[in-house]
């Protein structure tokens, strides 16, 4: 999860920086990342858009997270976070991510002792679990308004990972049906 956090750190660093730089310019992120898009700059390297979208995805993992731990805190934590990461960073990652966060998924602490670390001091199981369900019911809806921003823009990645999205689609279909083989 250190990994995670310092990327989280690093994206929202990198938009601070832009706000900074000019407040009255950039008084809103829409406006931010609909500058880079037009200057052809939103898929450059250290874009506002594209760590605004990775900020978005790192979001899109914990609210996925949160939902599960509140669904079953008892349940395996090295299972929520592989689901959870499976649903909103697995499609974005290449091979070396993946195989990074395979690794990392191994120092993942089991439930009981994140569990402990999530608990107030003299708070219950259950009180924990109503908050999280309270975060995750407003989170989500932030989320859903974010990710239309990020469509209506055709911001960033998202023309990119649809046509990469398509292409496994196509090669996964193909190799199923024994038209390619791979590897």
């Amino acid at each position: 999860m250190a990994v995670l956090r310092q990327d989280v750190h690093q994206n929202i660093q990198r938009l601070e920086m832009a706000h900074e730089s000019n407040p009255s310019k950039y008084s809103n992120f829409v406006e931010m990342l609909k500058k880079e898009v037009n200057e052809g700059n939103a898929r450059k390297g250290a874009s506002c858009c594209k760590a605004f979208v990775w900020l978005t995805r790192s979001m899109d993992f914990m609210a996925a997270l949160l939902q599960r731990l509140a669904k079953d805190p008892r349940q395996s934590m090295e299972q929520a976070v592989e689901e959870s990461y499976s649903i909103a960073l697995k499609p974005w990652h290449g091979w070396i991510s993946s195989a990074a966060f395979k690794v990392a998924l191994k120092l993942v602490p089991d439930d009981k002792t994140f569990i402990t670390l999530l608990l107030a001091k003299d708070e219950n199981l259950e009180t924990l679990q109503e908050e999280m369900q309270a975060l995750t019911s407003l989170l989500l809806p932030f989320l859903e308004e974010i990710h239309s921003i990020l469509v209506s823009l055709h911001s960033c990645c998202l023309t990119t990972c649809l046509t990469w999205y398509i292409t496994h689609l196509f090669l996964l279909l193909s190799n199923s049906a024994g038209i390619i083989r791979l590897g």
